[in-house]
């Protein structure tokens, strides 16, 4: 005799119905459910393995002790063994000499990309443009010098940096908040600076203005307004302007003056990181 077929109504079903249509309740198939138990089973083997659970300080270790940053430190060391020998070359060879070689002017290209897209471009820019307050490492407009040596002692030592005293520094007087000149002379030399390489705000000012300057400003900045890289004083007759070229901006540098520091990367970086990242800004199309 034939078992006799189990048929749809003897299924028991979820007490759930919609437009007539129930919801049978019908087991999960036995291979599904072992399935289930065993993704369960490696979940909880892996969470000991392996670093998983959150802890105050950190997440468990696992037993096997892996640690993706040890992965990774441990290619970062294999890539610096790697490089050992020209690193070396780099850090002894003279600074004008790194382009006549091939070989290494092209690693410190490479590497000098690599430490300024890590370390420099938050301030500078991917693209080394600048922006307001961060100089532009792309044209020939140099505060404290274009050449590799002045770069390379910029990018080790920094600017205004008083943790390092090796560091370039300037410092403009504040004129109006320090209450060195007063508002109608600011007014006067603002339009005269305007005018070395565009148009004044009010051209009746120049003269009285070129008066001030020669009292004031001169001194740094130069009779001709050309600048002087010894002490960072930018050029203010070539319109460009790191803090901005309005009337606005340019008299708020002269009432309260500017005063950008630069870290100093002789204790982050390797001399040989230093070198290529100072080659690599020299390279870009602004170096001298």
């Amino acid at each position: 005799m034939s078992k006799k077929p189990v048929q749809k109504q003897d299924i028991p079903t979820t007490g759930h119905e919609w437009d007539g249509i129930q919801e049978y309740d019908n087991p999960m198939p036995r291979w599904w459910l072992w399935t289930f138990y065993i993704t369960i089973i490696w979940g909880i083997g892996y969470t000991i393995a392996y670093p998983a659970w959150p802890g105050i300080k950190g997440a468990t270790a696992g037993l096997l002790g892996y640690s993706t940053r040890a992965e990774v430190a441990e290619e970062i060391d294999a890539v610096n063994t790697r490089n050992e020998a020209i690193n070396a070359q780099l850090a002894s060879a003279e600074l004008t000499e790194i382009t006549t070689d091939p070989e290494l002017n092209g690693y410190a290209k490479s590497a000098g990309a690599a430490v300024f897209k890590t370390w420099c471009a938050q301030c500078h820019g991917s693209g080394a443009a600048g922006a307001k307050g961060y100089p532009n490492l792309l044209d020939n407009d140099w505060l404290w010098g274009g050449d590799i040596e002045s770069i390379h002692q910029t990018v080790a030592a920094g600017i205004r940096n008083e943790d390092n005293d090796n560091a370039r520094y300037s410092e403009m007087p504040a004129f109006g908040r320090d209450e060195l000149l007063e508002d109608a002379q600011i007014d006067q030399v603002v339009n005269y600076v305007m005018s070395l390489s565009g148009e004044p705000l009010d051209a009746s000012l120049v003269a009285e203005g070129q008066t001030v300057f020669a009292d004031n400003c001169a001194a740094c900045h130069g009779e001709d307004a050309t600048g002087d890289r010894d002490q960072g004083a930018p050029n203010l007759a070539d319109a460009i302007w790191l803090f901005g070229g309005s009337y606005e901006d340019i008299r708020d540098t002269v009432e309260n003056s500017r005063f950008g520091v630069m870290p100093s990367w002789d204790e982050r970086l390797t001399e040989a990181q230093i070198r290529a990242v100072s080659a690599y800004v020299h390279q870009l199309g602004g170096g001298e």
